[in-house]
């Protein structure tokens, strides 16, 4: 029998009630989750606000070589000196020395990277201390900005700023972020751990130290040593950037905490992050390369003009700067 008007408006009316129910449950779920997901990101704002007010030291001393200052908002190209010092290595507490100097430039423009490692011992002004010496020495005299400006005027670039870390932190960072990939380029033994050549394979903090100080089994010696921090560091910056170490963040911070100092403001930082993350998918690796000589029975390497000149204009035209 058919339904009379009466009935089919009743059951259009229930349904009408039974759709609108549905939605206003949808919706109270989604302003629930997007609730439980503003709180979650401003927990991880706040952490990381937190964090890198702790390990933020600017450096008064450093001298500006660059007209203006460059400007990460307007995603402009800039520099960073990596140092990783030996304060926190063999239980060491003093100032120590920069076990291992590199200078990073990213061009978002390009989407590129350029890592360049320059010898510990090279022969060269230690700017402010008025000598000529290893470079290495300039954190021992004075610190973070007698290491920029020394390196600075060595290369012919401004650093505009500087990641340093101990050598205890770089271990405990490859631990927090699960590891890092990296393929040998010789076999040898270090530490008790084992690399063997053309192999692959994920190295935990202890194993990935040794792996990047081995140097006199490096038939290249330091130059040799150094090939192999850079794979670390370029293994370490790819990691970082995944998602299970996103997740793994608060460990991340705490090591970041203990063993690491930068003159990089929390907003500098969340705007490399959000725009300038791409250029970091291609790095190209560079040594700066020296001869050895000898000066009062110490051993330096001595580099010649022309590399100075190749290095210096390969940074400056990925810094676009003349």
């Amino acid at each position: 029998m058919a339904k009379s008007r009466s009935d089919v408006s009743k059951n259009t009316k229930k349904g009408s009630k039974k759709s609108k129910k549905g939605l206003k449950i949808v919706l109270a779920l989604v302003v629930a989750l997007l609730v439980i997901f503003g709180l979650v990101i401003w927990k991880v704002y706040s952490d990381v606000a937190g964090t890198t007010e702790k390990i933020y030291k600017n450096v008064d001393d450093k001298e500006e070589v660059r007209k203006s200052p460059v400007n990460i908002d307007k995603s402009d190209s800039f520099s960073v000196l990596m140092l990783g010092v030996d304060t926190g290595d063999l239980g060491r507490t003093e100032q120590g020395r920069s076990d291992t100097m590199m200078v990073m430039t990213i061009n978002p423009r390009t989407n590129t990277s350029k890592i360049v490692s320059i010898p510990r011992d090279t022969y060269t002004e230690i700017v402010g201390k008025g000598t000529m010496d290893k470079i290495n020495h300039a954190y021992a005299f004075g610190g973070t900005a007698m290491a920029m400006n020394t390196v600075q005027k060595l290369v012919d670039i401004p650093i505009d700023y500087y990641v340093e870390v101990n050598m205890q932190g770089i271990q405990d960072l490859v631990d927090t972020v699960g590891g890092v990939n990296v393929t040998s380029p010789l076999t040898f033994d270090y530490d008790g751990y084992s690399f063997i050549e053309g192999q692959a394979k994920t190295l935990a903090g202890a194993e990935a130290l040794a792996f990047s100080r081995m140097r006199y089994e490096d038939p290249e010696g330091d130059y040799g040593r150094q090939k192999r921090q850079r794979q670390v560091l370029e293994a370490i910056v790819k990691k970082a950037a995944t998602f299970s170490t996103i997740t793994n963040y608060k460990d991340v911070l705490g090591t970041m905490e203990n063993n690491l100092q930068t003159n990089l403001a929390f907003e500098d930082m969340v705007d490399i992050f959000s725009k300038y993350r791409s250029a970091t998918s291609t790095i190209e690796q560079i040594q700066l390369k020296g001869e050895g000589i000898t000066l009062d029975g110490i051993s330096y390497q001595q580099v010649s003009e022309e590399e100075l000149s190749r290095v210096s204009t390969l940074l400056k035209e990925q810094l676009e700067i003349e």
